[in-house]
């Protein structure tokens, strides 16, 4: 490793370059096989976005012995924050700092030297001359870029204008509704999204002895994850809960009341089919959107997402993509797919950083998978709920839990587990270990003895190792 040295101006000036890096500079770096370090002649690297996958991006880089400069553009001034956890602060359950798992921008640039250009936006990347130009004008040649920009979240037009909505996907957005919540006592809430931060959202609220209304057009909670029949268990407990649900309705649009005092006193909500929900508190969890905005889909191919391959280039030489503004491969279908976990952003940004680095690096995918903790349940959802085959169940008749699996010629292509986190590792890696094209795949002794540990009998074990 190079040695790191401290950088004490976290928000560097930098000088305006009209033109990209030389192509000797370029094709500088090359591997030292006896120090097993990579050289640089004048490289200049940047990472756009300084989220989960840009901080393994960076990370990447330096482990891999490389000491080219690199610049990191955020338009925030924050450290890199797991989206995930933004309703635990709200709930105050989490203290703020736990919101950074990686440390502050202090800590990080001490072990993984850069160029920290915070409160810096990126407007738009030229993927042929490989220049970042800014929001205040200037423009940066780099030899090979990380586009890391990751999600925002979705907000329709007809709530664009709405003063009193609070969304839930930045650190900001936890905080203004925190503050919220703290300073009114609410009666009622209306969340539209029954999606895994909705129910955290409902979460909260509920237990603050909040009437709460879930709303969404999908015909079930977890529409992304769950098969039908655990929706409806889980939707019964919510019901009897007293949260209330209405599904397959979609939104046509929303009308707030004022105060009097320059604020929102309650807003009216109207569904498709003409009922509508009056609420004192209204939350988007709608979705998000890749933030693809910076490349021209003329030079950088672009579908939902950034397009890149298992190196994670994008179709431009020298550009790269990782997290959630990026489609890399789905491990179930072999089709390119943006899997939205920061588990998965993680890897992406790793491979990524050390393909920059000359450190030649695949992924061969990620599958499908969402895990999370609610009002005394666990939900899990593994690989593509849409996959239709003979369904196999297990209710255990003493542990309390449920278990869902589809099967197609032969072997697990899906699990939905509700109530047991314990053996959630073990099923996904299991399901991987069939995608990858292990058949049959018997489980560990380990394995075994953790299932039968948590609950599972021997005959269904054995019906999921994909035994010919």
């Amino acid at each position: 490793m190079p040695e790191i040295r401290k950088i004490k101006d976290a928000v560097p000036r930098y000088a305006v370059l009209l033109e990209p890096a030389s192509p000797k500079a370029r094709g500088g770096a090359r591997h030292d096989r006896e120090k097993g370090l990579i050289h640089e002649a004048m490289e200049r690297f940047a990472i756009i976005g300084f989220g989960c996958a840009g901080y393994h991006g960076l990370r990447a880089i330096r482990e891999a012995g490389c000491s080219t400069r690199v610049d990191v553009y955020s338009d925030t001034t924050l450290p890199p924050y797991n989206p995930m956890l933004t309703t635990y602060y709200t709930a105050g359950r989490l203290p703020y700092e736990g919101l950074f798992p990686f440390g502050s921008l202090a800590e990080i640039v001490q072990a993984y030297e850069a160029s920290l250009l915070t409160g810096t936006r990126a407007v738009s990347v030229d993927a042929w001359r490989r220049t970042v130009a800014t929001a205040d004008g200037a423009v940066k040649g780099y030899d090979k870029i990380l586009i890391a920009t990751g999600a925002t979240a979705f907000v329709p037009g007809s709530f664009a204008t709405l003063r009193g909505a609070f969304c839930m996907r930045t650190v900001e957005d936890a905080a203004r509704l925190r503050e919220a919540i703290h300073r009114r006592d609410y009666q009622d809430a209306v969340i539209v999204g029954a999606s895994m931060v909705g129910i955290k959202v409902a979460e909260l609220l509920h237990n603050r002895g909040c009437q709460v209304t879930l709303v969404d057009m999908a015909p079930h909670i977890f529409a992304l994850a769950a098969y039908p029949e655990v929706s409806e268990m889980i939707e019964t407990r919510l019901e009897k809960m007293g949260i209330r649900t209405v599904f397959g309705q979609a939104i046509t649009g929303a009308e707030e009341e004022p105060d009097g005092t320059g604020g929102v006193k309650s807003t009216t909500v109207r569904l498709a089919d003409g009922r509508e929900l009056r609420t004192q508190l209204l939350v988007l969890n709608i979705g998000t959107r890749a933030a693809t905005g910076l490349v021209d889909p003329a030079e950088v191919k672009v579908d939902r997402g950034i397009l890149v391959d298992r190196r994670m280039q994008t179709s431009a030489p020298g550009i790269y993509a990782a997290g959630d503004c990026c489609q890399g491969r789905d491990l179930q279908s072999g089709g390119q797919q943006i899997i939205g976990l920061w588990a998965n952003a993680g890897i992406q940004g790793r491979v990524a950083g050390r393909n920059m680095a000359g450190v030649p690096e695949e992924t061969d995918g990620n599958i499908l998978h969402n895990i999370t903790h609610f009002l005394e349940m666990d939900f899990i959802g593994l690989g593509d709920n849409r996959l239709a085959g003979e369904v196999r169940t297990y209710q255990s008749p003493d542990k309390g839990f449920y278990i869902q699996a589809v099967v197609r010629d032969g072997r697990a292509v899906g699990f939905n587990i509700l109530d047991n986190y314990g053996i959630s590792g073990i099923l996904k890696a299991h399901l991987i270990k069939l995608l990858r094209g292990q058949q049959p795949c018997p489980f560990g002794p380990e394995q075994r003895g953790q299932l039968l540990r948590c609950g599972l009998e021997e005959a269904f074990i054995e019906a999921l190792e994909a035994r010919t």
